[in-house]
C-alpha cells in the first residue's frame, strides 16, 4: 500500500469520525428544546443517517472496518436498531474479487495449475469476506470442498486500519472519557493479524476439533458428552489457502431458510453457547470471533450448529482458565471475595474498592440475554446501571462531574480477559438477532465448575504440587508431610502447618487448595479464617476482662441469628455491648464468651490506648515480630487473592448428634449446633465478614505468622531470629501490611496514646487502666502490649516477659484475677497434660483453639511454639493427629486439648473427634 492510499484511508476514517461527532452533540443540544414526542423521532433519524454513513464507509474501505462492523451488527442488545439494521448487510457477501486474483493466488500457493488440483471449481463465490473469499470446489479424488482464498494485499491494508483504528479509540477517549476502549483494540492489534496465517488457521481448526469431540469428567460426570457440533476437516493450507471439507449448511441470518427447515433457534444458540463454553473453560482454547457469519446450520437434522473460521483462536493458560471460571462461579453466586480473587489473579488492577459495584458490573456480562425487541429497554437498564455506578464512583472519589468522566477506575486489564469478554458480547447479539433468550448462568456453570473441581479430585497421590513445594527444616516435618499425604484431601482441603523449637523454625509445610471452587495450592503466605484462635491475638493487646468471669457470655449473641451483617458495624457493636446486662455476678462463674469476648476486649483497648484496634494490632505485634501482611483482625482491601476459603466436613457433622456442652459452655451456642456449622462458612466466606472487626472470630491469618507469635510469647516476648521456615517464598514479612490503591491517598495515623479518662500512658510504654479514683494501688492491669522491639533480639514487651507469661496464664501475682480452677488464664486457654490419672495442669502451655479446627499455642518449658490452620471446618481429627504426631517426635508432652481422652477447651466444641 502506497503512501497515497494510506493517507487516503487515514483521512476518510477520521472525517467521518469528526462528522458524526459533531452530528450527535448537535442533536443532544437539540433536543433539548423538542417535546418528549418528539424526541424518539429525532434520534432515529439521526441514528439512521449515521449508520449508512458508517455502513458506506466500511464497504469503501473493506479490510478490517468490515469485520468491525459485523462485531457491531450482533450487537442488538445494546446498539440502537437503526444501526442494527443496517450494519447487518455487512453479514452477507461483500463484492468479490476478480477471477484472476483468486487463481494467481491459489497456483502461487500450491504450486499447481487449477485444472491439476480440481475437478471443478466454481467461478461464483459462496462468500466474500473481510480477509478472503470462498469458493466450492471438488478435488480431483472426487472429495466437495471449499477453498479459501486471501485478498491479494490485505495484510498491508489489515495493518493499517489497525493502526487507524487505535488512534481513533484514542481520540475517542479523550472526547468522552467513559467511553475508553483502549484495552480492547490493543487485544485487537495483538490478535487479528494472526488471521492472515492460514496454516495457523488450519491447526486452530484441528485443535478445537480434538478438543470438542473429548469428554471431561469431574464430579459431576462428563460435562460436555452432549456438546453435538460439527467442523469442517482440514485438507490442505498454506499461508494464503485454506482447503476444508464441505458442509452444506444455511445461513443465521436466512431466517426463511431456518424457518423451513423447523430449526429450533433456541436449541441451536443454547449449542453454539456450550461449545463456547467448552472452548474457554475445559480447553483454553477459543475462537475469538463468533460472529453470525462463522455459524452455519446442518440442513439435515437435528441441525447440529456448524463451526467456521478459526484464524482469531485464542489459547490462555491454566491459570488464566480458573480466574475466568472463579470469575463466572463468583457472579453467579453473588461471592464478591471470590470476584476480587479471580481480577486478581487474572491481572485485573482496580484503582478504588468499589466491590458492590464491580460485581454489578461483572455480573452484566454474564446476564440472561435479551431478544432484539427489547433492546431499547436494555440500553435504558444499562444506562442507567451505568450512571448509578458513576455516581457512587463520584461519591467514593469526592471529584466534581468532569473529573468523575475522565477517572479510569481500572489501572490495568489483561488481554485475555477482553478477548473472553468480547466472546460473551457476540454470542449475546447472537442470541439477539436469532430473537432468543440464553441463561447463560446456567447454560455455561457446568463447564466453570468443572475447570475449578477437576484438578482438585486428583487428591495428593495424582498431584506432586499437593504439597507446596518447599525444602524441610527438620526430619520431624519430613514425618509430618507423609502424614498430611495419609490423612488425604478427603479430610484436608487446605493446611498450613508452622513450629518453633527454642526459636528455630522446625516446620513451615502447606498442603492442598485454597477452596472447594479455588484450586490454587495453599501457600506459606496463604490467609486462613481462624475463628476463636482470633481471641488469642487480642489477648496479646488486653488484659482485663480476660478470664470469661464477667456475666455476659451470651451477650449479643442473638445478633448472628437476627442480623448477622450488624456484627461488621464496629462502633455500633461496641454502642450496644455497653447497655448489656451480665446474666451472672461478675467473677461467680467462668461461662465462655464466644463473641462478646471481642467487643469488651476491643472497646477496652480502644479506650486505653486512644487508639484504633487495628493500629494496636500493628504496632504491637504485626511490626515487631516482621510479620506484615500475615495477620489480620479484619482483612483490608486488596489481599482477598491470597484467602482460603471455608467448607465443612460434611461426614464429621453426624457425630454432632446429641451433644451436650459441657458446664462452661453456653447452652445457646450449642443450641443448633449442626445449623451453626454449616452457616458459618457460607457467612465468613462473604466479604463483608471478613472485613469486618471481630476480635474473638475473625483473624486472618497464615500458619506461620501465628506461630512466630506464640513462638515470641513463649519467649516473653523476646523477637525470634529472622524466620528462615526453609526459604518459603514469599519471606514471611514481604507482603505491604495494607495495600494502597493507585489514587487511593494515604491515610494518616494517629499519634500514639494520649491521655483521657479511661488510660493514660506510663513512662515505660504500658497504657494503664486506672479506676475512678486515679488509684494505681491494686486495681491496675496492664492492658495493651506496648511493642517496641524491630527485629531478633528485641523484645514485645519493654520490661521483659516474665510477668506478662504470668498474666497469660493467671498465676504468682495475677492468680487472683483468675477463677478457681478455670480453663482460661488472662486471655488464654490453659493446657493440661497427662489426662487420666495423675493429670496435670500445665502453668507453661497457652493457647487458643478455633472452631474447625486451626489453632495456634505454646509450651514455655519445652521451648515448642505452634500453628494449624485449616479451611475444611471439621470436629478437629486432623489437627490433633498433627500435634500429637510432632509432640510425639520431640518428646514434648501433648497437651489435653489435642490428646486421644484429655478436656477439651470450649472452642474444640466442633472438635470433638472419637479417638482415632
Amino acid at each position: 500500500m502506497g503512501w497515497g492510499n494510506t493517507l487516503t484511508r487515514r483521512l476518510k476514517v477520521f472525517s467521518m469520525a469528526l462528522f458524526i461527532y459533531f452530528d450527535y452533540k448537535a442533536v443532544q443540544k437539540r433536543v433539548k428544546w423538542v417535546g418528549a414526542g418528539k424526541k424518539d423521532a429525532i434520534w432515529t433519524k439521526t441514528h439512521e443517517r449515521n449508520a449508512r454513513r458508517v455502513l458506506n464507509l466500511m464497504i469503501e474501505l473493506e479490510g478490517l472496518w468490515v469485520k468491525m462492523g459485523q462485531y457491531l451488527s450482533t450487537r442488538a442488545d445494546v446498539l440502537p436498531e437503526p444501526y442494527i439494521n443496517v450494519l447487518k448487510q455487512l453479514q452477507d457477501s461483500l463484492p468479490p474479487r476478480p477471477l484472476e486474483e483468486v487463481r494467481g493466488t491459489i497456483e502461487k500457493e500450491l504450486g499447481k495449475p487449477m485444472n491439476d488440483l480440481f475437478a471443478n471449481f466454481v467461478l461464483d463465490p459462496l462468500a466474500t469476506a473481510s480477509i478472503a473469499q470462498v469458493h466450492r470446489a471438488t478435488l480431483v479424488d472426487g472429495r466437495e470442498v471449499v477453498v479459501k482464498i486471501q485478498h491479494d494485499g490485505i495484510k498491508d491494508i489489515i495493518l493499517e486500519d489497525l493502526k487507524n483504528a487505535k488512534s481513533l479509540v484514542e481520540w475517542i477517549a479523550w472526547a468522552e472519557p467513559q467511553y475508553n476502549f483502549n484495552p480492547m483494540i490493543d487485544e485487537w492489534c495483538k490478535e487479528a493479524p494472526k488471521e492472515l496465517d492460514f496454516n495457523h488457521e488450519a491447526e486452530n481448526t484441528k485443535a478445537v476439533s480434538s478438543n470438542l469431540s473429548r469428554k471431561t469428567n469431574c464430579e459431576s460426570g462428563a460435562v460436555s458428552s452432549a456438546v453435538d457440533v460439527l467442523i469442517p476437516e482440514v485438507i490442505q493450507s498454506t499461508d494464503k489457502v485454506l482447503i476444508l471439507q464441505y458442509m452444506d449448511g444455511i445461513r443465521l441470518n436466512d431466517n426463511d431458510s431456518l424457518e423451513a427447515y423447523g430449526v429450533d433457534k433456541q436449541r441451536l444458540v443454547e449449542e453454539i453457547t456450550r461449545a463456547y463454553a467448552h472452548q474457554i473453560y475445559v480447553d483454553g482454547f477459543f475462537n475469538g470471533d463468533p460472529h453470525p457469519g462463522n455459524f452455519l446450520v446442518s440442513k439435515e437434522p437435528p441441525h447440529k450448529p456448524i463451526l467456521l473460521d478459526f484464524g482469531l483462536t485464542k489459547r490462555i493458560s491454566q491459570s488464566m482458565r480458573q480466574a475466568l471460571a472463579k470469575m463466572f462461579l463468583s457472579c453467579a453466586e453473588g461471592d464478591h471475595v471470590a470476584l476480587l480473587s479471580a481480577f486478581a489473579e487474572m491481572g485485573l488492577k482496580l484503582r478504588v474498592d468499589m466491590p458492590e459495584q464491580a460485581m454489578e458490573i461483572a455480573t452484566v456480562f454474564f446476564r440472561q440475554s435479551t431478544t432484539a425487541n427489547e433492546a431499547k429497554e436494555n440500553i435504558k437498564t444499562l444506562n442507567d446501571q451505568r450512571e448509578r455506578n458513576v455516581k457512587a464512583l463520584q461519591e467514593k472519589m469526592k471529584m466534581n462531574k468532569k473529573e468523575v468522566q475522565r477517572f479510569n477506575p481500572v489501572d490495568a486489564f489483561p488481554g485475555d480477559a477482553i478477548i473472553f469478554m468480547r466472546v460473551l458480547n457476540l454470542l449475546r447479539g447472537l442470541s439477539a438477532s436469532l430473537n432468543v433468550r440464553i441463561v447463560y448462568l446456567d447454560i455455561m456453570r457446568p463447564f466453570a465448575e468443572s475447570t475449578l473441581l477437576g484438578s482438585m479430585t486428583r487428591g495428593p497421590t495424582a498431584n506432586s504440587q499437593w504439597i507446596y513445594d518447599s525444602p524441610v527444616n527438620s526430619e520431624v516435618e519430613s514425618k509430618l508431610r507423609n502424614l498430611l499425604l495419609e490423612l488425604g484431601s478427603n479430610k484436608i482441603l487446605g493446611i498450613q502447618v508452622c513450629a518453633y523449637k527454642d526459636g528455630k523454625v522446625i516446620i513451615d509445610t502447606a498442603a492442598g487448595t485454597l477452596g472447594k471452587y479455588d484450586p490454587r495450592p495453599v501457600q506459606p503466605d496463604s490467609l486462613f479464617p481462624v475463628f476463636s484462635v482470633t481471641k488469642g491475638i487480642t489477648a496479646g493487646m488486653v488484659h482485663h476482662l480476660l478470664n470469661h468471669t464477667s456475666g455476659l457470655h451470651n451477650a449479643l449473641g442473638d445478633v448472628m441469628k437476627s442480623d448477622p451483617l450488624l456484627v461488621c458495624d464496629w462502633e455500633e457493636m461496641l454502642h450496644q455491648i455497653t447497655k448489656c446486662t451480665p446474666e451472672t455476678e461478675p467473677g461467680s462463674e467462668q461461662m465462655y464468651h464466644y463473641l462478646s469476648f471481642g467487643w469488651l476486649c476491643g472497646g477496652i483497648i480502644e479506650h486505653a490506648s486512644g487508639k484504633k484496634l487495628q493500629e494496636v494490632l500493628e504496632e504491637a505485634i504485626v511490626h515487631p515480630l516482621h510479620i506484615n501482611g500475615e495477620l489480620y483482625i479484619g482483612i483490608p482491601p486488596g489481599v482477598e487473592s491470597r484467602l482460603a476459603a471455608l467448607t465443612v466436613d460434611m461426614e464429621e457433622l453426624e457425630k454432632l448428634s446429641g451433644f451436650r456442652a459441657g458446664p462452661d459452655v453456653p447452652q445457646e451456642l450449642l443450641s443448633n449446633v449442626a445449623q451453626m456449622a454449616t452457616g458459618l462458612p457460607v457467612l465468613f466466606n462473604t466479604l463483608n465478614i471478613r472485613r469486618a472487626i471481630l476480635p474473638a472470630a475473625n483473624g486472618h491469618c497464615s500458619a506461620r505468622a501465628l506461630a512466630r507469635y506464640y513462638a515470641a510469647l513463649g519467649a516473653g516476648g523476646a523477637i525470634p531470629p529472622p524466620h528462615s521456615g526453609g526459604g518459603s517464598k514469599p519471606p514471611l514479612g514481604s507482603h505491604v501490611h495494607t495495600p494502597k490503591f493507585p489514587t487511593m491517598p494515604s491515610k494518616k495515623k494517629k499519634k500514639g496514646g494520649s491521655k483521657n479518662d479511661v488510660g493514660v500512658a506510663d513512662k515505660d510504654g504500658y497504657t494503664q487502666l486506672r479506676t475512678s479514683d486515679g488509684s494505681d494501688e491494686g486495681s491496675t492491669v496492664s492492658a495493651v502490649v506496648a511493642g517496641n522491639g524491630s527485629g531478633s533480639g528485641s523484645s514485645m514487651f519493654v520490661d521483659g516477659g516474665t510477668k506478662m507469661l504470668d498474666a497469660f496464664m493467671g498465676v504468682g501475682d495475677f492468680s487472683g484475677m483468675i477463677h478457681p480452677n478455670g480453663k482460661f488464664g488472662l486471655g488464654f486457654r490453659r493446657y493440661g497434660y497427662g489426662a487420666g490419672a495423675g493429670e496435670k495442669v500445665a502453668t507453661t502451655t497457652f493457647g487458643h483453639s478455633g472452631m474447625g479446627g486451626s489453632t495456634g499455642f505454646c509450651d514455655v518449658e519445652h521451648g515448642l511454639a505452634m500453628a494449624v490452620t485449616v479451611n475444611k471446618m471439621s470436629l478437629g481429627g486432623v489437627t490433633r493427629r498433627v500435634v500429637r504426631l510432632v509432640c510425639e517426635e520431640l518428646g514434648v508432652p501433648v497437651p489435653d486439648e489435642f490428646s486421644v481422652a484429655g478436656d477439651k477447651g470450649p472452642d474444640m466444641v466442633l472438635n470433638l473427634a472419637p479417638p482415632e
